[in-house]
């Protein structure tokens, strides 16, 4: 891993703004109108008003948002709605959710990593990211001169000996407390430790960092910096060198991946019968439920059988799941058709789903985005019609997640998986700490 330092973050004065909880924000890219709407009516200083400003009426051109956004940031500093941390810090922060009938614990650390371009150094992506997306969050980040959330960096520590020396140091404090629109509890500690914090930079420096979120951001950080050497060369302090970046450890027992289904409109119609006449050379098939009210079990026999190469096809058409098992003829045809990849991405579930059944053998390459979804019920809403945008969905599709490994292994051949390939839960909130650029 490169250079990590502690900073002084800003964070929210809670005499000012009251309650933490709502003023904390998802990230901006799971926000959609109605969230938006409703966090804003949440407390005039909800951090949403910074992350993704809302359009007004009034909007003259599409840099408005920025520019408002730019407005509140400056005015909450000068007010002191936004403080600025004594001594320079690391944050230990903890999310507490359920999921399955269990309580969860994930815990990491907020740091600023020195910023490296992929492929020059130790730092991996594993997605693919977007220019649209990019110019979003650069066009915010030239506004705010901030890095107003964090990316989400894994690093490898079997024995997660680096978190479990910040917990001792974090043992019997009262962190700063905060619960989300999901019912998620966050806590967060700085850690201004002098030691402590030169024990932590000792013991990340050897190792690699893979991202497993925030993609779009880290790449804008390093956009934006070049941005500003290329007017006048950066001091190797400046902050600009580096990125706000929650890290956790690949071991860490609170980790937890869930899969992203897919709901696919804009495709043809395709009955049970002409998907097994199209898959069965490749695939065994089986019809496996009846109806999107059969689907929790048709994933429930997926999830318990934890293979890659099984998926699940929905033909509204027939209203039929069915189950595919990959044969080894659809493993030769991936080593064919994906031969610019590793063995270890021709064997993801996601880029099989993709690449041999949509594009391949279903001829479905020049569709729509699908719509993305995670819960089982999601994916019974959409088949219903009841997701937001009532969609109409000939075809659904649903896959394991790529795990930890795969992100390692993958992420270590240079490669990049399909978009969509793994969601961790929770997501980080944004609003427990700012890194400014200026």
């Amino acid at each position: 891993m490169p250079e990590i330092q502690a900073f002084r973050g800003l964070r929210y004065n809670l005499a000012q703004v009251g309650s933490l909880s709502s003023c904390i924000a998802p990230p901006y890219d799971v926000v959609d109108s109605e969230l938006q709407n409703h966090l804003y009516g949440l407390s005039p200083f909800n951090f949403l008003r910074l992350e993704l400003n809302r359009r007004e009426d009034q909007d003259q051109d599409e840099n408005a948002i920025y520019q408002r956004a730019a407005r509140i940031y400056r005015s909450w500093r000068s007010e002191g709605i936004l403080q600025t941390e004594p001594d320079p810090a690391i944050y230990v922060y903890h999310q507490e959710f359920d999921y399955a009938g269990k309580r969860w614990t994930r815990r990491g650390f907020m740091a600023r990593v020195r910023l490296q371009r992929f492929g020059e150094g130790n730092i991996y992506p594993h997605e693919q990211t977007h220019a649209k997306a990019k110019d979003d969050r650069l066009r915010l980040t030239r506004a705010t001169q901030a890095n107003l959330s964090q990316i989400f960096g894994l690093y490898p520590d079997p024995e997660n000996e680096i978190q479990e020396l910040l917990e001792q140091k974090i043992a019997g404090v009262h962190g700063i407390e905060a619960t989300d629109h999901l019912g998620v509890l966050h806590r967060m500690w700085p850690v201004s430790d002098v030691k402590v914090i030169q024990q932590v930079m000792a013991m990340v420096s050897d190792k690699d960092m893979f991202v497993a979120d925030g993609h779009h951001r880290y790449e804008t950080a390093c956009n934006y910096r070049d941005e500003l050497n290329a007017q006048s060369p950066l001091p190797s302090a400046h902050p600009a060198n580096f990125v706000l970046t929650m890290l956790v450890s690949m071991s860490d027992p609170g980790l937890i991946v869930l899969p992203t289904h897919r709901l696919l409109n804009g495709v043809p119609e395709l009955t049970t019968s002409q998907l097994h006449e199209k898959l069965s050379g490749w695939f065994d098939c089986e019809i496996v439920g009846t109806g999107p009210e059969s689907t929790g079990a048709v994933w429930a026999e997926m999830d318990r059988l934890d293979e890659q190469l099984i998926m699940a096809i929905y033909s509204k058409a027939s209203n039929e799941w069915t189950r595919i098992s990959a044969k080894q003829e659809a493993a030769d045809r991936m080593a064919a058709i994906a031969a610019e990849h590793s063995e270890d991405w021709q064997e993801l579930g996601v880029a099989v789903l993709h690449r041999l059944v949509f594009e391949d053998l279903l001829g479905l390459s020049d569709i729509p985005k699908p719509t993305y979804v995670h819960l089982v019920q999601e994916v019974i809403d959409g088949l219903n019609g009841k997701l937001e945008g009532h969609l109409d969905y000939p075809l659904a599709a649903m896959v394991m997640p790529a795990t930890i490994e795969h992100i390692r292994s993958v992420s270590l051949h240079q490669e990049r998986m399909p978009a969509k390939s793994t969601y961790f839960y929770p997501k980080l909130v944004s609003g427990l700490v700012v890194h400014p650029l200026a």
